[in-house]
């Protein structure tokens, strides 16, 4: 069975060309992607900014009711359909969405790059790695572990993300990449795997607190996370490398999410890890937590 490091983890997100924090503070953060500037809301930046005043593009305004929506705010010349940025390999599009956020999740660096240090541990093969990216999004995370040589399956139950990611494909040359791209209840789609008797050397989930597949299927993390979970662990085995799980905006602990792991991969040996992702401010160094995560690696613990 794996075990646990019950230490606390942090995985960082450092500034870069594509993306950075540039302050935070009174619930609110200032970020630059690539040449723009946006203010959004932020709770757990309970600190005072750095700065006294800030300059953007753009300032999304939340709704008073506090449902998650709102409006965005302009005062620059933001292309509304989106911009061109850059992440390693991948090129992929960046845009103003109506759910606050901007069409890719710059906390995932530090993500991307474990998966495919994990995918570099596999012994020499004939065959390329095989993984699968639940609840793929835009594509940027399928594409960062395309670009390291994987075989992907990237599955998510909107159409228009799904496309959103074959476009950000072609931006980055990768359209001829071994990539099946999937429109699908994540659940459904990792359970029929589990029958088709496939398998894995590493799965990615970044699964939403609350969604709707292409059929209307009701997707609730409380309720469905566990069963998700138990099918994963049916599609890694001895040979896999790892399976990386994040989760946003819920009232849940990070050791809860490595007691499940624990639990429903007790067949795989290695360890299991836990912890938070938070991404550095530019301005002081600070660090803005953004998830929780756990971690299966086929690692044997350290002595």
């Amino acid at each position: 069975m794996a075990e646990i490091a019950f230490k606390p983890g942090l995985m960082i997100s450092e500034p870069r060309s594509d993306y950075a924090l540039i302050d935070s503070g009174d619930g609110r953060k200032l970020e630059r992607y690539g040449q723009y500037h946006f203010i959004r809301p932020e709770p757990q930046a309970m600190w005072a900014p750095d700065q006294t005043e800030w300059q953007s593009d753009g300032e999304f305004i939340p709704a008073s009711d506090d449902d998650g929506g709102g409006r965005w705010h302009f005062t620059g010349p933001v292309p509304q359909d989106g911009w061109p940025l850059t992440w390693e390999e991948v090129s992929f599009t960046a845009q103003c969405t109506p759910f606050r956020h901007l069409a890719y999740f710059p906390d995932m660096d530090p993500v991307w790059r474990w998966i495919r240090s994990e995918l570099d541990k596999l012994d020499s093969q004939s065959t390329p790695p095989q993984a699968m990216n639940l609840f793929g999004y835009t594509g940027v995370g399928t594409l960062a572990l395309s670009a390291a040589g994987a075989n992907l399956v990237h599955v998510d139950a909107s159409k228009k993300s799904v496309k959103a990611a074959r476009d950000n494909a072609a931006l980055s040359g990768m359209s001829e990449r071994p990539i099946r791209w999937i429109i699908d209840d994540a659940a459904k789609f990792a359970a029929r795997e589990v029958r088709r008797e496939k398998r894995y050397d590493a799965i990615l989930l970044d699964p939403p607190k609350y969604g709707r597949g292409p059929d209307g299927e009701i997707w609730r993390l409380e309720e469905h996370l566990a069963p998700l979970i138990e099918s994963c662990g049916q599609l890694l085995d001895t040979n896999s490398r790892c399976l990386f799980l994040t989760v946003y905006a819920v009232r849940m602990s990070a050791l809860a999410l490595g007691s499940l792991l624990n639990e429903k991969l007790a067949h795989l040996k290695g360890q299991i890890e836990v912890g938070e992702l938070a991404v550095r401010e530019e301005a002081r160094g600070l660090l803005l937590p953004t998830a929780i995560y756990a971690r299966w690696s086929g690692d044997e613990p350290a002595a």
